[in-house]
């Protein structure tokens, strides 16, 4: 195919675009009254009682490690196969990052690892999990709740990947990713190739109240306007800065156009799922991918990953045929930063071996049935010849 095809990529409609032009030309550019709307938009579509947009997931992450009180004597642990930011919201508060190896049969965060690890520190050493829907996996979040409160540690899910996808609890029920029945805090990101996209963007989600009042302060500077809460009151003009927070607004045009793409959300969560499939059944029983994402009903698809022990001569191969594949994620771990914090390569085997052979296949709603065969025809000519 001449037209390059990515592993992901944004869908901007007719309806987003005058969703985002009607805000541009109203009374409000940043955090008016679109911010309040998409909050409470996308708060009841995961099913929790608060929201909170930001400028970005990032942003989102490093909100939740302040509004829980990490500090340099914090020690919290996550995945090393995920994006850095994961990992780095701890240490913008001074906090310290312990990694667990992964489960390799859905690439999250192994919670045997995580017990084995806590079990083999003092009692209390540790303050919190941040477990990771990865490539749209949702966590079962309801062990990890049974993990910390056994131990006393809260729990920030970094949901970035998986809006609308879901695990099955003890019940028989689904539970959202987002819903904050486990979690203390959960987190999603609005970049470009995720499942909603604003440019740039996150959210917040929980079901505790305080915590919910503590991040609307974090978001915009530590100030406040509000007279109850005020030490003195001068005026109308007048307002505090009571806390040190930081500018992490979403603006009121990328609100309105989250709220576009939230409307056809589960649209896009049936196209992946359907495209999850066609590659399920093109690989299923060859030899060559070693394994694949999985059919999983609850799974948000935000990536469909094959493994491979070729994985850069195909990478490369398909690069030849105008097919841009990606690897999610380098383990964290093994980064520049990171090993000079103490952590080393050899830690973490099955992350590591998950990392030489993975590759992230294109995979968005835009994404075509000739495309996909496209792809699916280039992967098996590079093994068959």
């Amino acid at each position: 195919m001449n037209t390059p095809i990515p592993y992901g990529k944004q869908h901007i409609t007719e309806d987003d675009l005058k969703a985002v032009t009607e805000t541009l030309l109203s009374d409000f550019l940043t955090q008016g009254p679109k911010i309040a709307e998409f909050e409470k938009a996308f708060a009841e579509y995961v099913g929790a009682k608060y929201a909170v947009a930001l400028s970005n997931g990032t942003a989102a992450l490093h909100l939740c490690a302040m509004a829980l009180d990490v500090n340099e004597q914090t020690n919290v642990i996550t995945t090393p196969i995920t994006f850095a930011a994961s990992a780095n919201c701890i240490r913008y508060c001074g906090g310290h990052v312990f990694f667990a190896d992964i489960n390799p049969n859905n690439f999250t965060l192994d919670i045997d690892a995580v017990e084995k690890l806590i079990a083999s520190k003092p009692s209390g050493f540790f303050k919190g999990i941040i477990p990771v829907d990865f490539a749209g996996y949702a966590v079962d979040l309801e062990a990890y709740r049974k993990l910390a409160d056994k131990h006393g540690l809260w729990i920030i899910e970094d949901a970035c990947h998986a809006p609308g996808g879901y695990f099955i609890d003890s019940n028989g029920n689904q539970q959202r990713c987002g819903n904050s029945q486990f979690a203390d805090m959960a987190i999603f990101s609005f970049h470009p190739v995720k499942h909603i996209a604003c440019g740039e963007g996150g959210m917040i989600t929980t079901n505790n109240e305080a915590l919910y009042k503590k991040l609307l302060f974090l978001r915009t500077h530590g100030i406040t306007k509000d007279p109850q809460l005020l030490e003195q009151n001068d005026g109308g003009w007048y307002y505090e800065m009571q806390t040190l927070g930081y500018n992490y607004r979403l603006t009121d045009f990328q609100a309105a156009l989250g709220i576009s793409q939230l409307k056809r959300a589960d649209d896009g969560l049936a196209r992946r799922r359907e495209i999850a499939a066609r590659y399920e059944a093109a690989f299923n029983n060859k030899a060559y991918v070693l394994n694949q994402s999985g059919s999983v009903s609850g799974h948000a698809y935000h990536l469909y990953i094959i493994r491979t022990e070729q994985r850069k001569a195909l990478y490369d191969f398909l690069r030849t045929k105008n097919i841009f594949c990606q690897v999610h994620y380098i383990p964290v771990h093994t980064m520049p930063y990171y090993k000079g914090l103490g952590h080393q390569k050899g830690d973490y085997p099955l992350a590591e071996k998950y990392y030489d052979e993975c590759l992230s296949l294109p995979m968005y709603p835009t994404l075509t049935n000739e495309e996909q065969d496209f792809v699916i025809r280039s992967i098996h000519e590079f093994f068959n010849n």
